[in-house]
């Protein structure tokens, strides 16, 4: 098993590279070059960068994924995709993606999409709190303690 991450946004990487270090897992973060960073990692993390386009990191990881990898993403699109690869996903919130409530997901996603074309405003995800912090880490725990 081996943790992809799709990391330009995700608020957790540091709990992901410490979690993975105690089980002795290797973790991959796929960035934008537009995240380009010189921060150092242990050396069970690595970092593949991809060009600046639409979905570039989700494509990437979908194509270094295999069955029973862990793909920690917010991206419903790529949670579909990989879900489908048989890897295991989960958001940064902590909860686990399921094929069964992935396509109601990407409907909603679907229909807030349309709403911004039209004009009308959306709420967007409130600011990630010290406590969901806190409760990714104790899923995250759980979810590596399982496998």
């Amino acid at each position: 098993m081996q943790i992809f991450v799709d990391a330009d946004a995700c608020p957790v990487v540091d709990i992901i590279v410490a979690e993975a270090n105690k089980k002795n897992i290797n973790v991959t973060l796929v960035k934008n070059y537009n995240h380009f960073s010189m921060q150092e990692y242990p050396e069970h993390v690595s970092i593949k960068y991809v060009d600046d386009g639409a979905d570039a990191a989700d494509y990437r990881i979908v194509q270094l994924a295999g069955k029973k990898d862990l793909v920690i993403t917010q991206d419903y699109g790529l949670a579909s995709l990989c879900l489908e690869k048989d890897c295991i996903v989960l958001h940064h919130k902590g909860f686990r993606y399921t094929k069964e409530k992935m396509d109601q997901m990407l409907e909603e996603r679907h229909i807030n999409a349309q709403a911004r074309k039209a004009g009308l405003r959306t709420k967007g995800p409130k600011k990630f709190s010290e406590e969901q912090r806190d409760s990714f880490r104790i899923k995250l725990r759980k979810l590596l303690d399982d496998i």
